[in-house]
């Protein structure tokens, strides 16, 4: 959805009529599906408060299982990223006020993003858990991932480079899945930092003993950062578990990055956009 003011979609670049949302929405809802899940994007340009309650007030009209709060993040070479604008100035107090809302419709937070109705019916079948399962990603762009090996298949972002992506995608023969183009293999210490950041990064947090039987040692030994989440009053320790405060869970998408190793971040500096 991300958002139901025809003027924030305009400047999103992504135009959509709500009456189109809400009929889709309501379909959903009339069709009986198990969990409904709703995305809504805070921080774009001239987005108030008032607007963006409105668009959370318009979603819990259909009493969705899962809501999820995204902040609008810019990348090199799109449209908006031409505009050059200070996107971070109301990202902050616009999360805090859909976080709000949100406690006081009666959902409960599981990550800085996804929030969950607490009477939704729990779904039959197996529990994913993101620190030890995989994930394998369908069509062209889409992640995957292993214990050990993170990958996908090629990324661009100009609409030119998009195109010939998905027509090379389209042409290839074969099974799509037998080679691995474009990943990295992650070592202990990679496999221990996305452990943590998986664990650290939803509200329940990491389970030492969990995370001891994983790795066979301590995490405060392994990982120095976590020492100092605590330190700065970001995290905080409560019998076996390591959970963020609310200033480090609405801090997440920087502690993410502050928790990268020196590799990783190499990598990244030196990725060129396309």
């Amino acid at each position: 959805v991300q958002t139901f003011d025809a003027d924030e979609s305009k400047s999103l670049g992504r135009t959509q009529d709500a009456k189109v949302i809400h009929r889709a929405l309501q379909a959903i809802r009339n069709a009986g599906f198990a969990t409904l899940n709703v995305d809504l994007i805070y921080g774009g340009q001239g987005q108030t408060a008032a607007r963006w309650r409105d668009s959370i007030y318009q979603t819990l009209q259909y009493q969705p299982e899962e809501i999820y709060l995204y902040p609008l993040y810019v990348r090199p070479l799109t449209g908006l990223g031409r505009l050059q604008k200070a996107w971070d100035d109301q990202r902050l107090s616009l999360y805090r006020a859909g976080r709000d809302q949100l406690w006081e419709a009666g959902y409960e937070q599981v990550s800085m993003r996804m929030f969950r109705r607490r009477d939704a019916v729990s779904v039959d079948g197996p529990v994913y858990c993101c620190q030890t399962d995989g994930m394998v990603g369908l069509g062209s762009g889409a992640r995957s991932y292993t214990s050990a090996l993170h990958y996908s298949f090629e990324y661009a972002v100009r609409r030119e480079q998009v195109m010939g992506i998905i027509d090379q995608y389209i042409a290839r023969d074969g099974d799509v899945f037998r080679d691995v183009m474009f990943g990295f293999q992650l070592d202990r210490d990679e496999r221990i930092r996305r452990y943590v950041l998986m664990s650290l990064l939803q509200a329940k947090g990491l389970n030492c003993i969990a995370y001891r039987h994983a790795f066979n040692s301590d995490v405060f030994d392994d990982l120095s950062g976590v020492d100092a989440l605590v330190e700065l009053n970001l995290a905080e320790l409560s019998g076996d578990d390591i959970r963020l405060t609310l200033a480090g869970l609405e801090r997440s998408d920087a502690i993410g990055p502050w928790l990268y190793s020196t590799p990783v971040r190499e990598r990244m500096e030196n990725y060129t956009w396309r």
